[in-house]
């Protein structure tokens, strides 16, 4: 008679073999979790990816070869995985997850879906799929040393999106375009110049000098350029159809970039009273030095080539060869008349990759700033995570293990799983934690499916609408959106065409203000929402909108900003008052300053705080109640939101 064990076993081998899975992500962590399955008995697994095999892969995903670069990851995983257990079903798909094909029926048919994803889009539309499907789903993830694994069940846990994630970090736009002081400013112009140039028009990517920036004289600039107009120079217009009109010509682009551009921020003399004035340069006369070293050789013959440090005029000769590149690779697109006349920036593209590390570090060198080498201005251009194999593995066993229990119904033993960087005061690398309950006030996994949106609906545009919020924030595919009004216009439609006309058009030309609540809904994700739209004319300076899952959290800084305001004019009327008298008024009136420096200390201090507040809002995900009493005591400085960045890296952790 078989024991407890070997009944359980025999259950267990049982489960796994009838066990339909759905794995979405064959890269780093799914080629280590595609090999656990099919070790592990499962039998019949589909898999999902939409890339294809790169060079660069081959250190860490293991199932990819010389000789498959190029090819589909699904495909080629699904072939080197039957060599380890040709009984097993596997089909491979070399698709977008996001295609209608994948909707609640094909989600339905799986007992379980195991993630290995890249992105934060991705993730929170397969987060959306199973929990209309009402599918179980394991998510993962990791960054260098860090990773995690978690269980997500309609119901029963919280699901992917019931709290906040960390936002990719921008800049000012006239820090990037004025006052860079770090290499990455100088990197995020590089990479809009290449969109003006070369790429998709955005307005808000522009690279010339921002005059409305505040600390800019207001009539600043004019000057300048008087004698380069005057002899038929570069006059100011839009960077596309000037760069079009002399036929993207290296040497006129660098004129105006780097000495032009740099002679009109000059003129705002107010942007250089307390920083270092920038240097002009001229074409016909680059110096050999690289910014930030007292070396002008920037040869190493044992160095390899993309950590080689190029001096400015190898800069100036690469930018060249990589314009000329670019340019006839933009008029080819045109002349093929493809779906879309402009290129799109990819850091694996070496004349794109030229383009952008030539152009940041001459405008590094212009303001003084360290230059950075091909490969640095890559990682930090691609938004790089450094992927690590034995992460990825142990990653990938813990998804078995969380599958194993979900497979059970065994919920209650399921756990959040850290993975740090260096071992706990307990000793422990992993960390086990209680899952939460869904948050009542989430926007996607409960009963009231509401947001609220701060915007100016008199310069904001529907395409701005569905683009950035409802696609972008929201991560909604095709939306469809009604505004409440008693008449049940349309304002967008998802099928094609039929409302293109509303795009340019403006909120408030619809009738859109203060607490209009429009009604969102994407039929591919079976996912409502109400949008509640609050106008405000006076949004802080360079955002577009700003999204709030709870309408208090708004009516809170809307308060707190009326509050501030208060206290500005009552500061401003008694340091009138003040600089008015004499005799003892002086000192009143250095009263005041203390009192103004002291106030402004405590407003600092209000923001430290604001901004502790809201990194531990971020990381409520991760820093969960630990299992067991001794565990609740544990510190673990190592456990932290890692924010996924577009998706140039397939290893990267965002739960």
């Amino acid at each position: 008679m078989a024991s407890a064990g070997e009944r359980g076993l025999l259950e267990m081998k049982n489960q796994t073999a009838d066990a339909k899975l759905l794995v979405i992500g064959a890269g780093g962590i799914g080629c280590e979790l595609l090999k656990n399955l099919v070790l592990s008995a499962f039998h019949d697994i589909e898999v999902i990816d939409l890339d294809t095999i790169d060079v660069s892969n081959l250190n860490r995903q293991f199932l990819f070869q010389k000789q498959h670069v190029g090819k589909s990851k699904a495909i080629v995983a699904r072939e080197s995985c039957l060599k380890f257990n040709p009984d097993a079903k596997i089909v491979a798909h070399h698709d977008t997850i996001f295609d209608k094909r994948y909707g609640k029926e094909f989600f339905k048919k799986f007992d379980l879906v195991l993630n290995a994803l890249d992105n934060k889009a991705a993730r929170n539309h397969v987060n959306r799929m199973c929990l209309n499907a009402d599918v179980a789903l394991v998510e993962s993830g990791s960054a260098g040393y860090l990773g995690q694994v978690t269980v997500i069940k309609k119901g029963v846990t919280e699901c992917y999106e019931c709290q906040p994630k960390p936002t990719q970090k921008t800049y000012p736009g006239c820090t990037i375009r004025n006052t860079p002081s770090e290499p990455i400013h100088c990197i995020v112009w590089a990479k809009h110049l290449f969109n003006q140039l070369f790429g998709e028009e955005d307005p808000d990517q522009d690279v010339s000098p921002d005059t409305a920036d505040p600390e800019a004289a207001g009539d600043a600039g004019q000057e300048a350029l008087k004698e380069t107009e005057a002899s038929g120079g570069i006059m100011r217009n839009s960077t596309r159809e000037w760069a079009k009109g002399c036929d993207w010509d290296p040497a006129k682009l660098f004129s105006k970039l780097f000495r032009d551009d740099i002679k009109y921020l000059l003129s705002m003399s107010n942007l250089w009273q307390k920083r270092r004035p920038p240097t002009p340069l001229d074409w016909n006369h680059l110096p050999d030095a690289v910014a930030g070293s007292s070396s002008t050789a920037a040869v190493d013959n044992d160095v390899i080539h993309d950590q080689i440090m190029w001096n400015i005029k190898q800069c100036a000769e690469i930018f060249s060869d990589s314009v000329n590149k670019l340019k006839l690779a933009l008029k080819s697109k045109i002349g093929e008349s493809q779906e879309h006349g402009y290129l799109v920036w990819d850091k694996d593209d070496e004349a794109a990759m030229d383009f952008v590390t030539a152009a940041a570090n001459i405008r590094c060198h212009i303001f003084s700033i360290a230059q950075k080498t091909r490969f640095d201005v890559k990682s930090m251009a691609g938004h790089i995570i450094p992927a690590i194999a034995t992460t990825n593995a142990v990653i990938a066993g813990l998804i078995v293990i969380e599958a194993m229990k979900v497979l059970n119904k065994e919920y209650s033993r399921c756990k959040t799983v850290f993975l740090n960087r260096k071992p706990n005061p307990k000793k422990r690398l992993l960390v086990p934690c209680a899952l939460d309950k869904p948050n009542p006030k989430c926007p996607v996994c409960s009963e009231k499916h509401e947001v609220t949106v701060q915007l100016n609906c008199k310069s904001t545009t529907v395409k701005c609408l569905e683009e950035k919020i409802l696609k972008g924030a929201l991560t909604m595919t095709a939306p469809d959106v009604e505004i409440e009004d008693g008449k049940g216009t349309i304002l967008i439609s998802s099928e094609e065409g039929e409302t293109d006309g509303n795009h340019d058009k403006f909120l408030s030309d619809f009738g859109i203000g203060h607490h209009t609540r429009l009604k969102c809904d994407d039929f591919f994700q079976d996912f409502e929402i109400i949008v509640n739209i609050i106008h405000d004319e006076d949004s802080e300076r360079g955002v577009e909108f700003e999204l709030y899952g709870d309408l208090a959290e708004l009516k809170t800084k809307m308060e707190k900003r009326q509050t501030d305001g208060q206290a500005t004019v009552s500061t401003n009327a008694a340091e009138a008052n003040g600089s008015q008298g004499a005799g003892k008024d002086g000192e009143s009136s250095s009263a005041a300053k203390v009192t103004n420096a002291a106030e402004r200390e405590i407003g600092a201090g209000d923001k430290q705080a604001r901004k502790r507040r809201a990194v531990d809002d971020a990381e409520m995900p991760v820093k969960r109640a630990r299992v067991g009493e001794e565990e609740r005591e544990e510190e673990n400085e190592d456990l932290q939101l890692i924010n996924d960045d577009d998706d140039d890296d397939d290893d990267i952790m965002i739960l």
